[in-house]
């Protein structure tokens, strides 16, 4: 049985709620900067031809993800049973608003506010692109993207995609865009059998309308320096430029995400300390798994939970390679 330590307390709900919103290259967290970022114009998407493979359909459906603006019934069938949702998406100022509401069982809520991520940390003054714009090439690296043709979900016509990882270091996905907005209506994860892990569904789309203006990107970010860093990720991995620091954590616990642009995982790292820690090993958390590790690390033993929708080997390596190096004593990769 799993002890859940402070350090990712209700992260297991937050990483179901990741799959509510299919849009690879999560919003970014983050205030209003003085200096004006750059923007997408969502009007730009209403004039583009229809997407003629299944990799630029997939693209299409990322930016749908931030410019359409609409209201949802869906469920989520994974191991735990089935929930229904009500979700929302607005765009407001420039500025995206997700909402996730479960509609039975305990009353749980997200709600997401931010901007369109980039790629990458900023390194320099090289070109840092918007997440969705460099993502689909990032993942023809990694996945073999399909059309399987059309059917019928919601009552809307849709193309079916079928997202197939090229190792097993990653799991599969079938994904449902609306071909009218290029929104997903459906995804099912699946392992590295073919076995679906998860399934996510919109019953009922309404009015979807596309925004009319542009939306934010975030800053540029540099790379922090942490004094720890994982010495080993499965090809294609990219360290997120994303805010880490939470209120639910204590100072000390270092916190950083990684993506290939469809699979996520979180890595965290704390001194353990008092009663309130994890049992090492594998723990699930419905869809997602958690590997912790208790390492000697910068001096004194620390707790490295390592968690995501990936397979447990691949977690559990990820978290066997943490290194330590003291910042002063040079920056880490």
């Amino acid at each position: 049985m799993m002890r859940r330590g402070h350090s990712i307390r209700g992260m297991g709900g937050l990483l179901a709620a990741g799959l509510l919103f299919l849009s690879s290259g999560a919003i970014a967290q983050t205030g209003i900067d003085a200096i004006e970022p750059e923007r997408f114009d969502c009007r730009s998407l209403a004039a583009r031809d229809i997407p003629e493979s299944a990799l630029a359909w997939l693209e299409r459906s990322f930016w749908a993800n931030h410019c359409y603006v609409f209201q949802a019934r869906a469920v989520r069938i994974g191991a735990d049973g089935a929930r229904a949702l009500a979700l929302s998406h607005d765009v407001v100022d420039g500025v995206e608003r997700e909402v996730a509401r479960f509609l039975d069982g305990p009353p749980v809520i997200f709600e997401r506010r931010g901007r369109i991520g980039r790629l990458s940390w900023a390194d320099g003054d090289a070109p840092v692109p918007a997440s969705p714009a460099g993502i689909a090439r990032h993942i023809d690296d990694l996945y073999r993207v399909q059309s399987s043709g059309e059917e019928r979900l919601a009552n809307r016509t849709v193309i079916r995609l079928d997202v197939e990882p090229l190792d097993v270091m990653r799991y599969g996905h079938r994904v449902w865009l609306d071909t009218l907005t290029g929104l997903p209506l459906k995804q099912s994860l699946l392992d590295t059998q073919g076995r679906v892990l998860e399934t996510f569904q919109i019953t009922e789309l309404r009015q979807p309308r596309l925004y009319q203006g542009e939306i934010r990107l975030d800053r540029r970010r540099a790379r922090p320096e942490d004094p720890w860093h994982p010495a080993w990720l499965p090809a294609g991995f990219i360290p997120q430029p994303v805010v880490t620091r939470s209120a639910r954590h204590d100072a000390d616990i270092g916190h950083r995400v990684y993506s290939d642009g469809l699979a996520t995982l979180s890595l965290f790292v704390e001194p353990v300390k008092g009663p309130d820690q994890l049992i090492p090993g594998m723990h699930r958390l419905g869809v997602s798994h958690a590997a912790v590790r208790h390492r000697d690390l910068g001096g004194r033993t620390r707790q490295v939970v390592v968690m995501g929708e990936l397979p447990p080997g691949v977690l559990l390596r990820v978290a066997d390679s943490v290194e330590w190096q003291d910042v002063d004593e040079g920056n880490t990769p």
